[in-house]
């Protein structure tokens, strides 16, 4: 089987916001290897492969996709997790779990006056991590670094999810909201 993960490996380190230096230094690959290996003008020995997956912060599996089986991943409505529910606050986590996945699709009910924590609550993702929610039905007010953000159905926020923060529904109806959290590349 052959792997090419040139394509890969340059996706990952624009991603993660890196220069083909920034990413030399951390993997101890050279600058004009790397750009080799991204363009597939030569495939790395697996020792190489595994330095450059150490400073993107994967797995070498990871990388190679080699933890991921099918491409394809369908999961029927009769199959997702089961809902969690706390103080008002309902949780459908809805993609499967699987090795490397780097992000969460789940869907919330909060009902009138409910909230998915507090502002005491520390961030729950790590560091580097995104989130992008859209609400579906009612009001959600935002609470991220002591600031407030009013949300309506439809609307749509994208935001650094590794900083303290919280949903709240403040009435008078339930509201519901889509949430996706992607991993950040690089770990703290």
């Amino acid at each position: 089987m052959t792997v090419s993960v040139g394509p890969r490996i340059k996706a990952l380190r624009e991603a993660g916001g890196l220069s083909l230096r920034d990413l030399a230094e951390r993997t101890g690959v050279s600058a004009p290897m790397l750009s080799q290996v991204e363009r597939g003008e030569t495939s790395p020995t697996l020792q190489v492969a595994g330095r450059i997956a150490g400073g993107l912060d994967l797995s070498l599996s990871q990388l190679l996709r080699l933890d991921e089986g099918d491409s394809v991943h369908v999961v029927r409505a009769a199959d997702t997790k089961p809902t969690r529910r706390r103080d008002g606050h309902t949780t459908e986590v809805l993609t499967p779990a699987l090795p490397g996945q780097r992000a969460e699709l789940s869907r919330h009910v909060l009902d009138a006056g409910a909230a998915t924590g507090s502002t005491d609550d520390p961030p729950l993702h790590e560091p580097g991590a995104r989130e992008i929610a859209y609400v579906e039905a009612g009001t959600i007010r935002l609470c991220i670094d002591g600031v407030e953000h009013t949300l309506s159905a439809g609307d749509t926020v994208t935001f650094d999810a590794d900083l303290p923060h919280h949903f709240e529904n403040p009435g008078p109806g339930e509201a519901t909201f889509l949430a996706v959290v992607a991993a950040g590349l690089r770990r703290s």
